[in-house]
C-alpha cells in the first residue's frame, strides 16, 4: 500500500499528493485507491465520513489532489472548476527539445473512445474541443527538458496530446509516443500547484505538491 502525502487539511477539505498508478477514485474493480487512502485516513477520527472528488488526475499523473469533506464544499467547488476559476500548474518532463522556451498552443481536440485518448486535429469539426494551455521552459539536464503547463481548457488528456502533437510526447507516456521507459502506471507529468479562491472570500490560497521522489525529477532547478 502507498503512503498518503497529506499537503493541507482543515474541517471542509483534504490536500493530497497524489502517487501516480492510483486512480483518483473508488472503484469496484481497484483494490487501492486516492479515495480509498483519504477515507481510511479520515475514518481514524470519524465514523462514517462524508467525502467528495473535487476533481480528477489521471491514473498515471501525479501531484495535488482536492477533495470535499462536506457535500455543501463539494458542490461549491465543484462550481468554481467548472468556471475555471481555479488555476492548476503541472510540470512535465519531455526527451526533446521545445522549439520556443515559452509558448501558447492552441488547437482542437476528439476523444477516441475505442482507444481512450485524444487526437488532436487542425480543424473545427462536430465532436471537437477547442483546448489550450501555455508552457515554459524552466531547466533541461541529460533526462530531458522541464515544462512549466498552463491549462486554458480541462479537456481529456489535453497536455499529453497537445505536448505530443509539436513532438513533444512526455517521458514514458507510451501511448502518445514516448520512446523513453519511466516507472510502471506513470508518466513525467506532474500537477505541481493549485490556485484556488477562498470561499466567502476574494482571496486565493496555492497548494503545492512536492515532485516525485526518484532521479528523472530530483536535479532539476525549479524557480
Amino acid at each position: 500500500m502507498q503512503h498518503l502525502q497529506i499537503i493541507f487539511e482543515n474541517k471542509d477539505y483534504i490536500v493530497v499528493n497524489k502517487q501516480a498508478g492510483l486512480i483518483s477514485e473508488k472503484s469496484p474493480y481497484e483494490d487501492e485507491t486516492v479515495e480509498n487512502q483519504v477515507l481510511n485516513h479520515l475514518s481514524t477520527s470519524k465514523s462514517h465520513p462524508y467525502l467528495g472528488v473535487i476533481h480528477r488526475l489521471d491514473r498515471v499523473t501525479s501531484g495535488v489532489l482536492m477533495m470535499a469533506k462536506k457535500k455543501s464544499i463539494l458542490v461549491k467547488y465543484n462550481e468554481l472548476f467548472s468556471q475555471r476559476k481555479v488555476q492548476k500548474t503541472y510540470l512535465a518532463i519531455v526527451k526533446n527539445k521545445p522549439p520556443h522556451d515559452s509558448g501558447i498552443l492552441k488547437n482542437f481536440l476528439v476523444k477516441n473512445q475505442k482507444e481512450k485518448r485524444a487526437e488532436i486535429i487542425e480543424n473545427s469539426t462536430k465532436n471537437s474541443l477547442n483546448c489550450s494551455l501555455s508552457y515554459r521552459l524552466l531547466d533541461q539536464n541529460e533526462k530531458g527538458y522541464l515544462l512549466e503547463i498552463k491549462p486554458k481548457t480541462g479537456r481529456f488528456h489535453q497536455i499529453r496530446a497537445q505536448l505530443s502533437h509539436i513532438l513533444l510526447p512526455i517521458l514514458g507516456d507510451e501511448k502518445y509516443g514516448s520512446q523513453q521507459t519511466y516507472q510502471p502506471l506513470s508518466i513525467c507529468l506532474h500537477a505541481w500547484k493549485l490556485k484556488v479562491p477562498v470561499l466567502g472570500s476574494s482571496d486565493f490560497e496555492t497548494f503545492v505538491a512536492p515532485l516525485p521522489d526518484n532521479v528523472f525529477w530530483k536535479h532539476f532547478e525549479i524557480d
